[in-house]
């Protein structure tokens, strides 16, 4: 088996429709892929009406944005259920101020001499939620910058770039409880991806363990040989489960789908502790 366990819609950052998301995976090889769009499960209907009839398998997800002693961080939960409120509640709240840091971001770009507008990020976007790579695809039309890649430097995008704003960010062992309350499954995001900015202690990821981390992303395009045998390490210290996935996000990105993926095994146990949903087959 196949097993894709991170990928994004044009629900939030994304560029494949939930639909398309489904087709290319099936045309990928894949026999399960999970859906994580950023702190929203708006594309749950359009993906699982499009499962049908494919022999794919999906997990419906979603990527949390959290944060700690200052440093931020991406929780993936799994097989939740959408309408457990005060889970609910929490995304909503990401959400809307995602809004207003993106709104923030586009004013300190053109501040420093971008010619973009939120007309501009808004049409990029479409129906997902603002994000800043709806930004970083802006500064490529302007022609500010060569890539969507390249928007995410301290120069511009990068955390604690110079256009970068604070956004709300949950706090990951709140995270951890809350979709463990709606009978999800969460799992650490590429928890050694140095180069998107600083990273947790491994006392942090003890402490998310202790607390009902089920998981730790290891086989990711962001860590390097050393960094997944490190954290494979950690994993089996902690008694955590190791995930692969692509992190895909349609052209907006160049992983492709199935580039790193989970063993069967792994996945069998994350479905195991899922009390919230279950995965959805043809």
């Amino acid at each position: 088996m196949r097993i894709d366990l991170h990928t994004h819609s044009n629900a939030s950052d994304g560029t494949d429709s939930p639909a398309e998301l489904v087709a290319n995976a099936v045309a990928a090889g894949l026999d399960v892929v999970a859906l994580t769009d950023h702190d929203t499960v708006a594309g749950y209907g359009e993906a699982t009406a499009a499962v049908a009839g494919t022999g794919l398998t999906l997990v419906t997800g979603a990527e949390l944005s959290c944060q700690v002693d200052g440093i931020s961080m991406h929780m993936l939960a799994y097989l939740f259920d959408p309408a457990e409120p005060a889970f609910a509640a929490e995304r909503e709240l990401v959400r809307t101020d995602r809004f207003r840091r993106g709104r923030a971001i586009v004013e300190r770009c053109r501040e420093l001499g971008a010619p973009i507008s939120w007309e501009q990020v808004q049409r990029i976007a479409g129906a997902g939620a603002v994000g800043r790579p709806h930004i970083a695809s802006a500064l490529v039309e302007a022609g500010v910058v060569a890539s969507v890649s390249d928007a995410f430097t301290a120069e511009w995008l990068a955390n604690e770039g110079r256009a970068d704003v604070p956004k709300h960010e949950t706090d990951p062992a709140l995270a951890v409880r809350l979709v463990r309350g709606a009978g999800g499954v969460p799992v650490f995001a590429h928890p050694g991806a140095v180069k998107r900015g600083r990273t947790v202690s491994d006392q942090v990821i003890a402490d998310l363990a202790a607390a009902g981390l089920a998981g730790l992303e290891i086989d990711h395009t962001d860590h390097d040989d050393s960094t997944r045998s490190r954290l494979r390490d950690l994993a089996r210290e902690l008694g955590l489960l190791v995930t692969g996935s692509s992190d895909y996000h349609g052209s907006r990105k160049t992983v492709r789908l199935g580039e790193f993926t989970t063993d069967p095994a792994v996945y069998e146990a994350l479905v195991a502790q899922a009390t919230g949903a279950k995965p959805i087959t043809d």
